[in-house]
C-alpha cells in the first residue's frame, strides 16, 4: 500500500472549491488518512521545493504556497501515487486533459491549484513534512471487498 502527498494550494481554498477536489480522490476509492488546513512557512516551503532551488521558477512556488491556507493531505492506496498524478493532471495547464483537476481548474502553471508526490519516496518524504506520525490515522477499509 503506498503513501502520497496531496497538497491544495491557495488558488483552491480562495475559490471555495476544496470539497470538490476531495471528492475526486474519495469517488477513485482513495483512503484520506491525513488532513489539516495550515499557513506553510517559508523553511517548509524551502525543504518542499527543495529540489528546485537556483531554478528561475523556485522563487514563485515558495511565494504561491506561503501566500495564503493550503489543505495538506495524506491519501493511501494501491498505486496511489500513480492513480494521483492521473486524476490531476499534466503541470502545464494547456497540457492538462479536460476531467483532471488541473485540466478543469488551472489557467497558469505558476499558480497550480494542486501539488501531488510524483513518486513513491516523494510521497514518504512529503507526508513526513507536513504530518507528524500521531496526526496519520490508517483505518482498515471494511468496504474494500466492494471496490
Amino acid at each position: 500500500m503506498e503513501i502520497s502527498f496531496v497538497m491544495l494550494k491557495p488558488g483552491v481554498v480562495n475559490r471555495r472549491i476544496v470539497g470538490e477536489v476531495i471528492s475526486r480522490f474519495e469517488r477513485k476509492g482513495l483512503q484520506l488518512v491525513g488532513m489539516k488546513m495550515i499557513r506553510v512557512s517559508d523553511e517548509t516551503a524551502a525543504s518542499h521545493y527543495a529540489e528546485h532551488f537556483g531554478k528561475s521558477f523556485y522563487q514563485d512556488l515558495v511565494d504561491y504556497i506561503t501566500s495564503g491556507p493550503v489543505v495538506a493531505m495524506a491519501w493511501q492506496g494501491d498505486d496511489c501515487v500513480a492513480l494521483i498524478r492521473k486524476l490531476v493532471g499534466a503541470t502545464k495547464p494547456s497540457d492538462a486533459q479536460p476531467g483532471t483537476i488541473r485540466g478543469d481548474y488551472c489557467t497558469h502553471t505558476n499558480h497550480n491549484v494542486v501539488h501531488a508526490s510524483d513518486s513513491p519516496e516523494s510521497g514518504k518524504r512529503e507526508v513526513s513534512l507536513y504530518f507528524k506520525d500521531e496526526e496519520l490515522c490508517f483505518w482498515k477499509d471494511e468496504l474494500e471487498c466492494w471496490m
